[in-house]
């Protein structure tokens, strides 16, 4: 039996899932639905079916955060490709094809977005190992889901007759309604999951076959890459070269080898607030909630809340109350979220990338407060982490120790501080911030000067590799 090496596409920015996703923390590294995040559940459905690590494939602003919540479940250390591009499917996975296949193996790779939600966990494992053989012998399977209604919002899959794993006839674009509705009503459609199982050699070849511009940038990306203890960058000048194309455009429309299987697993790609909605559990009003929320004379809504949200006499809305940003919208607008965060990134706003808890390789900072000449930010770091020795050229820095334990450098001081505890950073001052404990360190930071940009640093030592 072919090894299953499964493959998680952890790119994207999430824009549609705005304000709870944003550029730098978007959806797959979300708990959107249960207690997982979708990147965490992405992996348990795939654990029972295969002893391999991962492969991810990941933007580099993104590392941590896969390393972290990979690490959290107790998932085998994965191998985490790192895009400094982002160039669609087509490269991602071919890149993780050469690097399944760097210990001369071959295996079926698994290739599964990493931010869809599969309901039936027992039915896409029992569909995976249907489809192996047919991989193993050449095809390039893609999971076709058994369409629910005449959905306008996917692309659709035409499938020769006959059982199990069976030819694709053609692929065919998002849909208008009654094109929609004709393809429920004749059978053997099917919408277009974006999952794939095919051999790491077979789906180079056929990608040779089509595109052999991008097989070449991939390979040099890939050649060329540096490599950081789990982390594999791709090579910049290399793959930003690479043209950019999905594996639905740059192979499966065109090769006589797609196959798909049709699957009833409880399938929701939760490309909207209004699809969360319909994946989440409902009260008998069809009311969903995240939250303190309460809901009065309300029907088939959606609330988000991360402080008290009461909804009253509403129907078919979505509320998303975030620390910094607040979404009011019909649910049948939502897709219209994608156009606020393009104006957020044409007035430069940061609301349209950054929460206002960022997260950093060591931990989080959180900005509660701020007004002419200070601000006031709430810090986490994790147990045995640091942040970079670093100066601020225009800024003061007053730190108050709230639990843990911190490890302070000031110039040529190392000393620790305990909770109730404080310190001064004065402006140019050489400095570091660690926890040498095994409990989160958390602290309260006071900064004071003209200018409190985060480009206001100068960093002489990083262990994150940050210059």
């Amino acid at each position: 039996m072919a090894i299953l090496q499964p493959v998680l596409l952890s790119g994207g920015s999430g824009t549609r899932l705005w304000p709870l996703s944003r550029e730098a923390y978007p959806k797959q590294f979300l708990p959107l639905v249960g207690d997982a995040t979708m990147l965490q559940a992405t992996w348990q459905r795939v654990a029972a079916l295969t002893d391999a690590a991962p492969i991810v494939v990941a933007g580099e602003d993104h590392r941590f955060l896969v390393a972290e919540q990979l690490r959290q479940i107790g998932a085998p250390t994965p191998a985490i490709l790192l895009e400094p591009v982002g160039r669609n499917t087509a490269p991602a996975i071919a890149a993780a094809a050469l690097q399944a296949m760097a210990n001369g193996e071959d295996p079926l790779l698994l290739v599964l977005p990493s931010d869809h939600v599969v309901r039936d966990e027992a039915a896409f494992q029992t569909a995976v190992r249907a489809a192996m053989p047919a991989a193993a012998d050449g095809m390039l399977v893609t999971f076709g889901i058994v369409p629910t209604a005449a959905e306008t919002g996917f692309g659709y899959i035409q499938a020769a007759p006959g059982d199990g794993v069976r030819p694709v006839v053609r692929f065919v674009e998002k849909p208008d309604a009654a094109t929609a509705q004709a393809y429920l009503q004749a059978g053997g459609y099917y919408w277009n999951s974006g999952m794939f199982l095919l051999r790491a050699s077979r789906y180079l070849d056929e990608l040779q076959r089509f595109r052999p511009d991008i097989v070449a940038t991939v390979r040099a990306a890939f050649a060329a890459a540096s490599r950081d203890g789990d982390f594999i960058r791709l090579d910049k000048a290399a793959f930003a070269a690479c043209p950019s194309d999905s594996i639905d455009y740059a192979v499966m429309e065109k090769t006589d080898a797609a196959g798909v299987l049709p699957v009833e697993i409880g399938w929701n790609d939760v490309g909207s607030w209004a699809a969360l909605w319909e994946v989440s559990e409902q009260d008998t009003d069809g009311n969903a909630h995240h939250g303190d929320v309460i809901a009065i004379d309300s029907r088939n809504s959606y609330a988000y809340a991360r402080r008290l949200v009461a909804l009253v006499g509403v129907e078919d809305l979505v509320v998303v109350e975030t620390d910094d940003a607040v979404l009011v919208a019909r649910k049948d607008k939502v897709q219209q979220v994608k156009d606020v965060v393009a104006r957020l990134k044409a007035d430069a706003r940061t609301q349209a990338v950054l929460h206002r808890e960022v997260h950093r390789p060591w931990g989080s900072y959180d900005s509660v407060d701020m007004g002419d000449g200070f601000q006031v930010k709430r810090i986490k770091v994790k147990p045995g982490a640091r942040l970079s020795l670093q100066s601020h050229a225009r800024r003061a820095e007053h730190w108050v120790v709230v639990r843990g334990i911190a490890r302070v450098t000031r110039d040529n001081d190392v000393f620790d501080l305990y909770p109730n505890q404080s310190t001064y950073i004065p402006i140019g001052a050489k400095h570091r911030l660690e926890n040498p404990g095994h409990e989160p360190l958390e602290l309260i930071e006071v900064q004071s000067g003209d200018y409190l940009g985060e480009d206001d640093i100068v960093r002489y030592e990083d262990v994150y590799g940050r210059s």
